[in-house]
């Protein structure tokens, strides 16, 4: 059998840590191939984004058109969607297919808080995208700025009512003393599941998440398994990061293989 395809389509990071980079990396590490199209560049390091700049739209609309014509894509991730003319060109394409599971990870701030998304852009993503997407998995302050509500579990139902089939919401932003992710299915009961809470900040997490998940269910599992073992596999990333710079640390998300290479 053919090793399934996942598109990611998302910003570059420099420092590898977030982003298109960070996409490929869980996705190569969780059992997928990886395709690509850019939806920025950016100026940043592992402690802030100091400049976003969007790719033109028809540029993006022709990376991804040429590709689903290619290629069959198993399922896609979208991350940093930087203006409204290449959320359009990403909507366009997700209701022209809409067979491919869509795994979104709603990028609106930095990890040290420089706003990715004004108001008209989370309208966007309200009323353009959710209607096709499979899973969103935002963070607590993610959720709350989308939804409009303050309660988790109201933020579930308030997102799941935009049209995503499921919802979820990472707790590492929240004061508990474990991290406890909510997984909110339309017509499910809720699914929590808690992790020790790494005593660390992180630069794409939320990407190796999205991504891993994305993954998962390109390879056949079913959503609530696809989310557990993404959510496993993000906690191991995040247990063997490192500091590369004077900022947060990175995943390492390639582990495993190292791991594998060494012993050899």
């Amino acid at each position: 059998m053919r090793t399934p395809v996942v598109l990611t389509i998302s910003g570059h990071d420099p420092t590898g840590g977030a982003g298109i980079q960070a996409d490929i990396e869980a996705i190569i590490a969780t059992g997928c191939r990886a395709a690509s199209a850019v939806t920025c560049l950016t100026i940043q390091d592992t402690a802030d984004v100091y400049r976003v700049a969007a790719s033109d739209p028809r540029l993006l609309d022709g990376q991804i058109r040429t590709l689903l014509a290619d290629v069959h894509v198993a399922a896609c991730k979208i991350g940093l969607i930087p203006d409204m003319a290449c959320l359009l060109v990403i909507s366009g394409v997700l209701r022209e297919n809409p067979g491919i599971p869509v795994v979104l990870d709603p990028v609106l701030a930095s990890g040290a808080g420089t706003e990715l998304a004004g108001n008209r852009l989370i309208a966007g993503f309200m009323e353009h995208l959710m209607p096709w997407v499979t899973l969103i998995t935002p963070n607590s302050i993610e959720a709350r700025r989308l939804s409009g509500a303050h309660r988790l579990d109201n933020c579930g139902m308030e997102l799941l009512a935009q049209g995503c089939q499921a919802v979820l919401i990472t707790g590492t932003h929240e004061s508990d003393q474990c991290v406890i992710n909510r997984l909110y299915q339309k017509d499910a009961a809720v699914i929590e599941s808690s992790w020790p809470r790494l005593q660390a900040s992180f630069h794409g997490s939320g990407c190796t998440l999205a991504a891993s998940a994305a993954a998962y269910i390109a390879r056949g599992f079913s959503l609530a398994a696809a989310v557990d073992k993404a959510l496993e596999y993000t906690w191991a990333s995040l247990s063997h990061g490192d500091q590369l710079g004077k900022g947060q640390l990175l995943p390492d998300r390639l582990f495993a293989w190292r791991r594998h290479n060494e012993s050899d």
